[in-house]
């Protein structure tokens, strides 16, 4: 069967929309999966919505990517958004015509035309997504290497031409899962700029013409399909073979820190998108709304519901007290501290019952586990908190999260190894708790420890915690008898308890 291109598509009588022509007002750098599946589809849906007429050129940030393969699909790829909503199954498949073409400027050729792109008075964005260890600065990097090995080197080498070009600014949309993301790029460019000896106009045209903007990014993306069976299916329902087909989850959203001028220059809200992708002079709160609500509904019910035998987190869904356990502690004691409009919230605590339900995606509880103390810490402790400083009590499914956080690490202790903490699940089975080396070093050293002593040494353990947790009235003495609940009866009676 064919390989997707514009003719091969045309030849399969395809309905959807398609721009095969149109400026490049978008550099890119990153062509993989999550990239394709959110950031292009947005610019794609633009382009049929508010007749942006705009593609985006992508840049390979390493020397091995997929530009051979996105070019001689001439930027075609088919994208299957999948999941679950208002409890119905949804799987919509749309061919992505937002992108032009891919280079790879570790290839002298590819090098230059990036610069070309560069120079263009059609560019108007960058956007980047190079993983969470792309935006760093590496003082190896020099002017003259093409390319430098760090994007925020490549991403100064641009801007440097463009200005000597005598081009306008561009907006910088940073994508990556940092902190303060946009602003640490920036940070990472100024230090180039210095290192280099570059002049002080250029240096006042990124600081001054160019936005460099932070940005939240929230979609789940598992990426390729990898059952031969389905991949033949897809081809003959299609009518073509994509190597590049592309797979989401249904819920998809974009928030962008800075003016809202920009949605002069962003077509996003004229797409009529902006409950999706939209500007905001401070996205602090959005990205609270994540980690409280969706991260920290993750964290607060996995480890209890893997401990009563469940799995993947889809089952979860349909376990009454499981699910009713989640929604208790998001509805009842996570979504009272936001400082979000409360329809916002109630709708975003909805889309994630529905997104953990997502019939397509086999998401594995142990994987959610990976690294619990620091995540607990920072997902739901701040909730815990506040709810106790608003309410003035112990909020108890919160308390009976951090009970099962224990139970977890300490479930029938069986050894230490270089894998980590090897403990029993009540079933019979092994499982292996990954974390710091000092956290399993802990609760190895207190395999042994009654449960008044091990809650207490939990508790009082400052470098988990940041402070000392027994001081909270009531809470050691709770936490203990939860505790015991779960080793005597189950983590699901413990979650049965708190629904009563």
């Amino acid at each position: 069967m064919e390989k997707l291109n514009y003719a091969v598509l045309k030849e399969t009588g395809y309905k959807g929309y398609i721009l095969e022509k149109a400026p490049e007002k978008v550099m890119q750098f990153g062509e993989g999966n999550f990239l394709r599946a959110f950031v292009d589809y947005w610019f794609d849906l633009a382009n049929e919505k508010a007749d942006w007429n705009g593609k985006c050129v992508l840049v390979q940030p390493i020397g091995g990517g997929l530009a051979k393969m996105i070019n001689e699909q001439e930027g075609l790829y088919t994208l299957h958004l999948r999941g679950s909503q208002n409890g119905e199954k949804i799987d919509d498949a749309r061919v992505i015509s937002s992108v032009s073409r891919c280079l790879n400027p570790y290839e002298k050729e590819d090098y230059e035309k990036m610069m070309e792109v560069a120079e263009s008075d059609d560019l108007e964005i960058i956007v980047s997504n190079t993983t969470e260890a792309g935006i760093v600065y590496d003082p190896a990097c020099q002017e003259t290497d093409c390319p430098p090995s760090s994007f925020p080197a490549k991403l100064t080498q641009v801007l440097l031409r463009r200005y000597r070009a005598g081009k306008p600014g561009i907006i910088m949309l940073a994508c990556e899962l940092i902190d303060n993301n946009g602003k640490e790029l920036l940070k990472c460019v100024n230090q180039y700029i210095d290192q280099w000896g570059l002049e002080e106009g250029f240096k006042k045209y990124v600081n001054e013409d160019c936005t460099f903007c932070g940005s939240l990014v929230d979609r789940i993306v598992p990426g390729r399909i990898r059952d031969p069976k389905e991949v033949a299916a897809l081809e003959e329902f299609h009518g073509y073979a994509d190597p590049l087909l592309d797979v989401g989850e249904v819920f998809g959203l974009w928030v962008i820190e800075g003016d809202e001028s920009l949605n002069d220059v962003l077509p996003f809200a004229k797409a009529g998108l902006k409950e999706r992708v939209f500007v905001t002079p401070d996205m602090s709160p959005y990205k609270k709304r994540k980690v409280r609500i969706l991260n920290g509904a993750h964290t607060g019910f996995v480890l209890g519901a893997y401990l009563s035998g469940e799995n993947i987190v889809r089952d979860c869904m349909h376990d009454e007290t499981i699910k009713g356990f989640m929604n208790k502690m998001l509805y009842d004691e996570v979504i009272p501290t936001l400082p979000l409009d409360k329809d916002d919230l109630l709708a975003f605590a909805s889309a994630v019952q529905d997104r953990f339900n997502n019939p397509f995606v086999d998401h594995e509880l142990m994987s959610i586990s990976l690294n619990s103390t620091s995540k607990w810490k920072a997902r739901n402790m701040p909730s815990f908190l506040e709810y106790i400083e608003l309410k003035g009590e112990l909020p108890i499914c919160l308390t009976t999260s951090l009970a099962a956080y224990i139970a977890f690490y300490s479930n029938d202790i069986q050894e230490l190894t270089d894998k980590g903490l090897v403990c029993k699940r009540p079933a019979g089975n092994e499982y292996v708790v990954s974390d710091d080396r000092w956290a399993l070093e802990f609760y190895y050293e207190h395999r042994a420890d009654s449960a008044e002593d091990l809650v207490h040494a939990v508790l009082t353990n400052e470098k988990m915690w940041g402070q000392d947790l027994s001081a909270i009235a009531g809470l050691e003495a709770k936490v203990v008898e939860i505790l015991k609940k779960i080793r005597t009866e189950g983590a699901k009676a413990a979650y049965a308890a708190c629904l009563a």
